[in-house]
């Protein structure tokens, strides 16, 4: 189901102790608001608002690098203010469900996001929640009371409700007084909020021993995921061939749709193949005229960009040249430049090799050329 998300990342966080704003630190090597916009664009969202510190916007870019379908909002004063500030910044129709997260609970996933716009269909809103599990005193100093916890439960993020519903109930909110949650301000509005079941690992990242536990958890979160991906042309009139984004001179060019960089378009397809976004052709078909000898960078840079927004990173790339002709030794040191440039990656993370087939096959009869590739990422689970 499509849905827009906002996710709140203005406060400054003081009980975590010093250091940065706690949406801004690093978590598992990523600023811990990402871990959340990852996720959410991973779980389908549409668009999402992420509302920071006025301050902060200019650096929300650098945050969120690689990232599609976000907008930066600057915050207000409070949370509620920063939130209706989201909301006000999303495109999507009065109907449209929106999930309103705060960036300080970052393992959210996709399961969450399913069962809230699940029981969405039948309510105003719903929350994740978790039932009190200890047993409730009152008292200051000294214990006056023992509160039963029966029906008692901790509300957590994502809350989700239509877009719609959640503006309206806002300019009802009597003003100078602050709502707790987004789900409060719909219950005032006179909403049916549902309770849907909650997760332990939605924790609230507020006092520092919630880093040093998040830090531990962040690496059970992701794990890596590998695909493959193989190409092959045939070789026809021209005088260079386009490999691994390098033109080689050649007695011959090579046939295809666009450029016919059997390399790029092996390392494309194993991308894609890695985050389980089908093929290239799929994304570039051949049929389609505007791909006509294309620039192969483009699909690369495309497949990239997919990855990126499902909270992918990629590790490492692997690509094997299968030909007799041309000789691959004197071009490999610009292949893997080229490669590592297109995917934004450090050098060492890209491997090119090459191999012949010792005159077998159509490679050895150098009828053409064959490109295989292997890419491993890691992803969120």
């Amino acid at each position: 189901m499509s849905f827009s998300a906002v996710v709140v990342a203005a406060g400054e966080g003081l009980r975590a102790g010093p250091g940065a704003p706690k949406a801004w630190r690093l978590l598992g090597g990523r600023p811990i608001l990402r871990w959340s916009v990852e996720a959410l664009r991973a779980a389908g969202a549409d668009e999402i608002a992420v509302v920071v510190a006025a301050e902060r916007v200019d650096g929300l870019g650098q945050a969120l690098a690689g990232l599609t379908g976000w907008t930066a909002v600057a915050g207000g004063a409070h949370r509620a203010a920063s939130v209706q500030a989201g909301l006000a910044a999303l495109t999507g129709g009065p109907g449209q469900p929106v999930l309103v997260h705060d960036a300080a609970r970052p393992f959210v996933s996709k399961l969450h996001v399913d069962r809230l716009l699940t029981a969405l269909a039948d309510a105003d809103g719903a929350i994740p929640a978790l039932p009190v599990p200890d047993t409730l005193k009152r008292g200051q100093g000294l214990v006056e009371a023992t509160v039963s916890r029966d029906g008692l439960w901790r509300a957590q993020t994502p809350q989700a409700f239509r877009l719609g519903t959640l503006r309206d109930a806002y300019t009802t909110w009597p003003t100078g007084e602050e709502p707790t949650d987004d789900a409060g301000v719909v219950e005032r509005a006179g909403g049916r909020v549902a309770l849907v079941a909650g997760d332990p690992m939605l924790m609230k990242l507020t006092y520092p021993e919630d880093f040093a536990m998040a830090e531990l958890l962040a690496g059970t979160r992701r794990i890596a995921r590998t695909g493959f991906g193989i190409d092959a042309h045939r070789f026809g009139p021209g005088d260079a061939v386009w490999l691994a984004g390098v033109r080689i001179p050649h007695s011959h060019g090579l046939i295809g749709h666009s450029d016919a960089d059997a390399g790029l378009h092996a390392l494309t397809d194993a991308l894609l193949g890695a985050v389980a976004e089908g093929d290239i052709g799929q994304h570039f078909p051949p049929s389609d005229p505007q791909w006509k000898g294309a620039s192969s960078d483009r699909f690369l840079a495309h497949a990239v960009d997919l990855a990126l927004a499902r909270g992918a990173q990629v590790l490492n790339v692997d690509l094997t040249l299968i030909c007799e002709r041309p000789k691959i030794g004197p071009h490999r040191d610009a292949m893997r430049a080229r490669v590592a440039e297109i995917m934004g990656l450090p050098l060492e993370r890209v491997s090119v090799k090459a191999t012949t087939t010792e005159g077998m096959g159509f490679t050895g009869r150098e009828e053409g050329l064959m490109a295989q590739a292997v890419v491993t990422v890691e992803a969120p689970l």
